[in-house]
Order: C-alpha cells, then structure tokens, then sequence
C-alpha cells in the first residue's frame, strides 16, 4: 500500500484504492476506512461468485466499483457494474450483490 503512514483514515495519504483490501479465496473481506456518526466508507473484495445476500439498510449508500464485474439487484432489477461505475442503493430497498468475476467495490453508507 503506498501510504505515508500506516493508517489510512488520516488525510493526508494517498492510498492505491486497488491495495486497500486483498482477495482472499472464497470469501467476502471488507475494511472500514472511515466510521463516523454521519456514516461510514467500507472497501469490499469478493472472490468470483461471492456476495451478500439479499437485505435493507436504513440508509441511502453509494456503490461504486474498483476492479471487476459485478451484479447488484435493486428491488427485484439486476444491475452489471463494471470498473468505474456508481450505483445509488436507496434507504429500505432491497439489494444484494453478486460478484462475477473477482471485484472490489467502496461501500459509502450515509446516516444524516
């Protein structure tokens, strides 16, 4: 990671979002990068065919993808992200998401 000092919550690093969380075989990993009050930004990588089932959130969030491909159902419609892309998950609609190849995604979650 090509960061200043070891914590990347602080500023003034620069972080290489491709290192901010790593692959991991068969799995879902996730780092939270920032957690306040008003809400919080969570690195997610899933291993190809992993995801999150379906579920709400009391709270509008912002998908936006890193690496990969990706399908995120949003109240029944499937959505394909690819690198670069933005998906707005409103509060208490029901979403999931479903990895199709290798794909890491920034999670912003808004509580105010």
């Amino acid at each position: 990671m090509s960061l200043n000092r070891k914590d990347p919550s602080e500023p003034t690093d620069v972080i290489s979002v491709a290192e901010l969380v790593a692959f991991q075989a068969g799995a879902v990993v996730s780092r939270t990068l920032v957690k306040r009050p008003a809400g919080t930004v969570t690195a997610f990588a899933f291993d190809a065919g992993e995801g999150l089932s379906e579920h709400t959130a009391p709270y509008d969030a912002l998908v936006l993808s890193l690496e990969g491909e990706a399908e995120v159902s949003l109240s029944g419609t499937t959505h394909r992200l690819n690198v670069g892309e933005l998906l707005k998950l409103p509060a208490g609609l029901p979403h999931a998401v479903k990895a199709i190849s290798p794909f890491k995604m920034l999670l912003i979650m808004i509580r105010a």
